[in-house]
């Protein structure tokens, strides 16, 4: 069956204003603490969807869609994530795509048990700190063939197929290669992106043929089409991963590769590629088990500012209070200055991962904390990240297997270089190695770098109770925290949790270990952030400024009581939950 027809079959949920009576009774307890400012930031962009059997939250309708059909097939969570992933891969390829990573937190039904995938590539076997050097670079550039690793995407894909898929292999692609055969009119935030790699994409011929129409961005609304992706999705729906490791795909990588003078990736180390299952880690917070992957991604940042947080009474402090940003911007900049220092490859690194997540830990760190002073130059303790373009889906189906799905190729269109005829760009992830060779995350051939991409997943009881996260870099940790507390503290649905205005603040050391400027940082708010709240932390020492990414939500929760699904996605993009 086409896609076209499949879709004449999918069922989309219902759904109900259900948010009105929550947020009324948000403002009236706001108003009562005296915090809140009536400035709009609890406008609920749309209703919460909800739905019985099984549920898809994705950055564009068209991924969701697939997936949604997917799981009307008869499909597994897995498989319909995988069908979505693909789709993304056409229509929002700025974020994501087989040249990228991927990261997977996977909940099986039948073995009630949570499972870690860590699908990330490694630096090339001819990628060295001393052949930097020989090129007189003290730090790795951020586009161009220099910042390759290996993509884990597709050997992702392969992984979680054959552990957890139901539907075969190549009907998952349909959908995928449909789209990019008869091509699909770009929607507006995808253009809006496209627009501002344009400049980079006119630089090479195989990425202008590729993105770019008569050497032009598409606008929104204009159809696009991407003929060579599709050849190399039927390949990989023909062959498996194989293909993309060890085939046609893997000798045109080579041949490209080869072909440039920076170029130091080869077919050996994409044969030479494998992923981990890995055991998520956790903290408990207010009596939610959250749940991230271990380094080399930042997820556990998240539960180390959760840590921080927990022992002070947040909700009475008020949604969007000065006490609150403060209190939270603080946090940050202690786990995150434990993240310049000691997230790296744990197959590399001696990572003190069970001291970092701690209580105990945070129990010290929390120390350092002022209520009345924004802290500057902040170390790490003892035990340039702010772009990403990034795609963030879940899924849940009728027997609750539930997968959270991060891909990314880092920047937008990663390495602005594509490989010869093949459709899709190369990820920038190397660029996030550090040349220091004292440092954890250092350059090593064969070794994976820091990742800022991190999948979530909430469980209470040993049950999954929320499946979400939030793209965007830096901001991930950071919005994974917001959307929490205003889930948990503040009693928000999860739609208007991923909708409350969020703040973002940049820090003063990045995981290559470079010091920026020894500061405090710059505060982000979000237009809707109270303006007493901005002029307290003006007070307190904080540079703030306005505008920026605030990231990219969906999410999943699972009312066990009702039998019922509720679907939330990111106001911010272009994305929908849809369920049936």
């Amino acid at each position: 069956m086409s896609f076209a027809n499949q879709q004449k079959f999918s069922i989309i949920a219902l759904t109900f204003v259900s948010a009105l009576g929550s947020v009324n009774t948000l403002l009236a307890q706001q108003a009562e603490i005296g915090t809140y400012d009536r400035a709009g930031a609890m406008k609920q962009s749309r209703s919460v969807t909800y739905a019985v059997h099984g549920m898809a939250a994705t950055s564009d309708l068209r991924s969701t869609q697939a997936a949604v059909d997917i799981l009307r097939a008869g499909g597994s969570a897995v498989d319909a994530a995988i069908a979505a992933n693909a789709v993304l891969g056409v229509v929002e390829p700025m974020s994501c795509g087989i040249g990228g990573d991927l990261f997977s937190i996977c909940w099986s039904a039948k073995d009630q048990e949570l499972v870690g995938l860590n699908a990330s590539g490694r630096a090339p076997a001819l990628a060295t700190i001393d052949e930097f050097r020989r090129r007189g670079l003290t730090q790795i550039p951020i586009s161009g063939a220099l910042a390759w690793s290996v993509p884990g995407c597709v050997a992702g894909w392969q992984d979680l197929h054959d552990r957890f898929g139901r539907l075969p292999w190549a009907d998952l692609f349909q959908p995928a290669i449909q789209l990019a055969d008869e091509g699909f009119p770009v929607a507006p935030v995808i253009a809006g992106y496209w627009r501002g790699a344009q400049l980079s994409l006119r630089q090479t011929p195989e990425s202008a043929l590729t993105f770019l129409i008569d050497g032009n961005s598409p606008e929104e609304g204009q159809v696009f089409r991407n003929p060579q992706l599709a050849k190399t999705y039927r390949l990989i729906a023909q062959y498996g991963a194989s293909v993309f490791y060890h085939g046609e795909v893997a000798a045109e990588i080579d041949r490209y590769s080869r072909s440039l003078e920076d170029g130091l990736l080869r077919a050996e180390d994409l044969a030479a590629h494998s992923n981990e299952w890995v055991a998520p880690v956790s903290t408990n917070y207010r009596g939610y088990d959250v749940w991230e992957l271990p380094p080399n991604g930042q997820g556990i940042a998240a539960l180390q500012i959760l840590n921080l947080m927990e022992p002070f009474d947040v909700s009475s402090m008020g949604w969007g209070s000065p006490e609150l940003a403060h209190l939270f911007v603080e946090s940050k900049k202690l786990a995150f200055a434990d993240r310049a220092e000691f997230y790296a490859d744990m197959s590399k690194a001696d990572v003190p991962l069970d001291s970092l997540i701690s209580k105990e830990y945070a129990n010290e760190r929390r120390k350092l904390f002022d209520p009345q002073r924004a802290l500057i130059g902040v170390p790490a303790g003892d035990p340039k990240l702010v772009h990403g373009d990034t795609i963030y889906l879940c899924v849940v189906d009728d027997e609750r297997n539930c997968c959270s799905l991060i891909q990314s190729n880092y920047y937008g269109f990663g390495s602005q270089l594509v490989a010869g005829n093949l459709g899709f760009a190369l990820q920038n992830r190397g660029a996030l190695f550090s040349l220091d060779e004292r440092h954890l995350n250092r350059l090593e051939p064969g070794k994976r770098p820091f990742h800022t991409i991190i999948p979530a997943m909430v469980t209470k009881q040993g049950r999954p109770e929320l499946v979400f996260g939030v793209m965007g870099g830096d901001m991930q940790p950071q919005g994974h925290v917001q959307v929490l507390v205003n889930w948990i503290d503040f009693g928000m649905n999860i739609q208007l949790a991923g909708d409350a205005a969020r703040i973002r603040h940049d820090g003063s050391a990045t995981p290559t270990g470079v010091p920026e400027e020894e500061s405090g940082g710059t505060v982000f708010a979000e237009s809707g952030i109270p303006t007493k709240t901005v002029a307290a932390l003006q007070e307190k020492g904080h540079q703030v400024s306005t505008g920026g990414s605030y990231g990219g939500y969906q999410a999943i929760r699972i009312d066990w009581e009702k039998g019922v699904l509720h679907g939330a996605t990111e106001a911010r993009k272009d994305g929908a939950a849809l369920g049936y």
